[in-house]
Parts: C-alpha cells; sequence; structure tokens
C-alpha cells in the first residue's frame, strides 16, 4: 500500500528510509578531500595504514593498506541482545564464535549485574568510517548474492585517496542496493537468506538483516557528519 507515493509495506519503509539515507550521506560528503579523509581526531585513532604500520592486533585487508581492528569482545551495548539470545534458544558456544571470543567471556557477560557502563569505543577517522561500512556491504553481498565463499575481510581494498574510496563505497552500496531490490517476501522471512559468516546473520530472517544494515549504515554516516564538522571547526596555524 503506498500513501502520497510513499510506501508503508515493511519492505518498502526499509528500501525507502535507506535510499533516504543515501542521499542524504552522498551530499554530505561532497568536497571530502585526502587530508580530512585520514584526519585523527586525537592520537591513537583508528584508521586505515600500510600493513607494515598498523598498531591493532586484527587490521584486515587484502592489500598494502588495511583497516584498523581491535581484540575481541562484547561490547556492553550488547549484553541485553546476548541475554535475549540466550533466552531464545542461541547456545552460549554459537555466541562466542558470532563474537570470536571464549565460552567464558559470553557467561561472563550473561552474570553480569548493575549498571551497564558505556563502551569506551575507539575514536575513528572517517576512512575507518567508511572502510568498515564498505567491507560491511561487500560482505552481505557476498554471503547473500553472492558466491558465499570469499572472507569479507578480503573483499575491500583500502585505499588512501579519498575519492577512489567514495568511488568505490557508492559502487559497492549500488551493487547491494540494487540486488536487495530483488528480494521476494518469502525471502525476506527466511533465516539465514545472509550466511554473512561476521555475526548472527545466518540465525536472523533478512529483513531483520535489513533493518540492523540501514541502522550501521544511518549511524555511522552521522559519526561521519560529526566528524567533517570537527575537521572544519579545528584550530589551525594561526587561528
Amino acid at each position: 500500500m503506498e500513501t502520497s507515493g510513499e510506501r508503508t509495506d515493511r519492505f518498502g519503509i526499509l528500501l525507502d528510509q535507506f535510499d533516504m539515507a543515501r542521499e542524504m550521506a552522498q551530499v554530505r560528503l561532497t568536497g571530502l578531500v585526502d587530508e580530512e579523509y585520514l584526519w585523527e581526531p586525537v592520537p591513537g585513532s583508528w584508521s586505515i595504514r600500510r600493513r607494515s604500520e598498523v598498531t591493532t592486533p586484527r587490521a584486515f585487508g587484502p592489500g598494502e593498506w588495511v583497516l584498523d581492528k581491535g581484540a575481541p569482545d562484547i561490547p556492553a551495548s550488547e549484553y541485553a541482545e546476548i541475554a535475549r539470545e540466550v533466552a531464545g534458544g542461541m547456545t552460549i558456544e554459537k555466541i562466542a564464535k558470532d563474537w570470536s571470543v571464549s565460552t567464558q567471556r559470553v557467561e561472563e557477560v550473561l552474570a553480569h549485574t548493575g549498571p551497564v557502563q558505556p563502551d569506551a569505543a575507539p575514536v575513528t577517522t572517517i576512512a575507518w568510517r567508511l572502510g568498515h561500512l564498505h567491507s560491511n556491504f561487500a560482505g552481505d553481498w557476498e554471503w547473500t548474492f553472492g558466491e558465499r565463499r570469499r572472507d569479507p575481510h578480503e573483499l575491500v581494498d583500502f585505499t588512501p585517496d579519498s575519492a577512489l574510496a567514495l568511488q568505490r563505497f557508492w559502487a559497492t552500496v549500488d551493487r547491494w542496493r540494487e540486488s536487495v531490490a530483488t528480494v521476494t517476501e518469502e525471502q525476506l522471512d527466511t533465516v539465514g537468506f545472509s550466511q554473512y559468516p561476521y555475526g548472527s546473520n545466518p540465525d536472523e530472517p533478512y529483513i531483520c538483516v535489513l533493518s540492523g544494515m540501514n541502522l550501521e549504515f544511518i549511524h555511522h554516516m552521522a559519526e561521519i557528519a560529526l566528524l567533517r564538522d570537527l575537521w572544519r571547526a579545528r584550530p589551525t596555524a594561526g587561528s
């Protein structure tokens, strides 16, 4: 059903939401230059860097430039979701595999009581946020519509060239969006329609995966927008 040209079915709402977010994001990224793209707001920010210069233990990528990634853990923001998954029948072993942590760590999360403290998340560069999103969209496409065999960590050739990074990013996003448009109602409800190996996709109906992709895109693009504002307002020599 549509009202004033807007779709109101569950699939249409998600697609329209994504399309609007994508349009806003592309406008917001206009004029991005290499220096801003790689700007580290604080020392030690996560970014992309040459393989020979990595400082994080699980940085990944197929080429010379890799994306920072830290030691595996379950962030505090996910504690409630972990408890819901266990209550819904997911095994501790499966959760540990999804997060690349030990079963003991999952048990510690489940035993946690009291207020949850905010995560000490790393500060990142625009290059890191774009690279992270690029890897997610490339991986979901490969493990939903592709051959379902290539490691998502090897799909994106990260680059310090902001214009090239954006060109590749939007091409990947648009390929994913084009394929998503072909999904049927039955596939939307199919558990494991996406077999993306890093996370809970294989255990979820694809409609839930799509909702999560929207949230991932929107919140990272909001963070990129803030980084652009901070770049513009940063102290400069002589100011």
